[in-house]
């Protein structure tokens, strides 16, 4: 997979435990890189990762991520051009508050494992 080129898929390829729908990008044997898109009022399900962490950067629509690790829990508004990162063990949720979908482009270190990756738990949405 040297020279591995990936186009942005019309159709979702996965809907992931969360709810949002998951575009495969490309990917390599440290990590992977995924879009996910969440539609206008959706709210995902809050969940956490035993061993994977996440970058995400926000390309379009608006909306708000809750984040706890810990002692520490914070809300972030998403914007296009806003950049977070989800360490393992933190739990999350995100929703899309405005009228154009969310869209995020998200790299996860290393490649998503599989479905038993994510643990649902208690959101605040």
């Amino acid at each position: 997979m040297p020279l591995a080129t990936t186009r942005l898929a019309v159709a979702p390829d996965a809907i992931a435990p969360d709810g949002s729908e998951v575009r495969l990008l490309s990917a390599t044997a440290r990590g992977s890189m995924a879009h996910f898109t969440l539609p206008p009022g959706a709210i995902s399900k809050a969940i956490r990762h035993r061993s994977v962490e996440e970058v995400w950067f926000v390309t379009g629509g608006r909306g708000r991520m809750w984040r706890r690790l810990g002692d520490e829990e914070g809300v972030t508004d998403l914007v296009p051009g806003v950049s977070l990162a989800i360490q393992p063990g933190t739990w999350f949720q995100f929703r899309c508050d405005g009228a154009e979908p969310l869209t995020i482009v998200g790299v996860t270190m290393p490649p998503w494992p599989g479905a038993d990756e994510a643990v649902f738990v208690a959101g605040v949405w």
